[in-house]
């Protein structure tokens, strides 16, 4: 299995295994999960084009698999394909060696381009920063935060620790917890597990669908205010906007995640600087503050805790101060 860059293209030769549990499954589904490093999109394309097969052929993205096939990728990604354009980006950086980098991302910064952010990304900085990652798929980037979602984000620097860190996440070996705000007064914790898919009327949305993408989150309560609640959530899946569709889903939205159905709650005869506070938030309460794995070389434990960001500070302590002159 490797990743070689030339002047046109990154060629991919990539094979795995399909372990018994995903016996099935269908080929595109369990190609995301044992591939993570790419796109369903792009899997989706190589499955179609005869570069992804099963057991030396080409099959359909329905067909459905029993576990133990070979899938084996064989292929070219284009130069256009990996963004390839090196900018001054900021973000902070909390660790880094031969293997590995883990950003501190502050909220604001789309992690890779896209419609409508073609540049001034995550990833052409970390280009920037360090031009060998050009010869990995994005960049060596293996999951991503939101753009206003500020925190934590591991990435690989070498081929082989792609490979290890990618597995890790689609096996649930690589804890991420977040700190988040939600509208409304939480009873306790509980554990959601909610299928999620992208809303068919708005594709900049995702929603709970029958059908979608298995995804499940533990909320545990950290403090509760009058009309809000500070909570800890710990991905076991990560999904798109899993958290923010998760919570918005059991009635407590992300407080400023209008995109969510945040309305700006607040108590009965709320202190004037709550009110400028919340009016003020305008991104959704949430920080990737913790970050677990085993290091994709020495299988040494790592841990990493990023401080929450001034705004979201002064938010709980508003809340507080609300809460404690009631």
């Amino acid at each position: 299995m490797s990743t070689t860059s030339t002047d046109e293209a990154t060629r991919i030769d990539r094979a795995a295994t399909v372990p018994a549990e995903q016996a099935g499954m269908r080929l595109d589904k369990a190609a995301a999960t044992l591939l993570p490093e790419f796109s369903r999109t792009q899997l989706t394309a190589w499955i179609k084009s005869g570069a992804l097969t099963v057991d030396g052929a080409p099959r359909a993205a329905s067909t459905r698999l029993h576990g133990g096939e070979r899938l084996a990728l064989v292929a070219a990604l284009p130069r256009a394909a990996r963004w390839e354009s090196p900018q001054s980006v900021a973000f902070g950086i909390v660790y880094e060696d031969d293997d590995l980098i883990v950003v501190d991302k502050p909220a604001g910064l789309v992690v890779h381009p896209g419609a409508g952010n073609p540049e001034r990304t995550l990833l052409n900085g970390l280009l920037r920063h360090r031009p060998s990652l050009a010869a990995l798929p994005r960049a060596g980037i293996v999951h991503r935060l939101d753009k206003d979602t500020a925190g934590l984000l591991v990435v690989a620097a070498s081929a082989a620790a792609q490979r290890r860190l990618a597995r890790d996440i689609a096996r649930h070996r690589v804890v991420r917890r977040y700190v988040a705000v939600v509208e409304g007064v939480l009873t306790g914790g509980r554990d959601i597990d909610r299928p999620i898919g992208r809303d068919p009327h708005n594709r900049l949305k995702q929603r709970i669908a029958e059908g979608g993408r298995v995804a499940r989150t533990r909320v545990r309560v950290q403090e509760r205010f009058r009309a809000a609640t500070a909570i800890v959530a710990e991905l076991e899946t990560g999904r798109t906007h899993q958290i923010r569709v998760h919570l918005a889903s059991i009635g407590h939205p992300l407080v400023g995640d209008r995109r969510y159905g945040a309305r700006g709650r607040l108590p009965p005869r709320p202190t004037e600087r709550l009110i400028a506070v919340v009016r003020a938030f305008r991104r959704q309460a949430l920080h990737a503050t913790a970050l677990e794995l085993e290091h994709p070389t020495t299988s040494e434990p790592l841990a990493f805790a990023s401080a929450l960001p001034d705004d979201l500070t002064e938010l709980l302590s508003a809340l507080r101060e609300d809460r404690d002159s009631a």
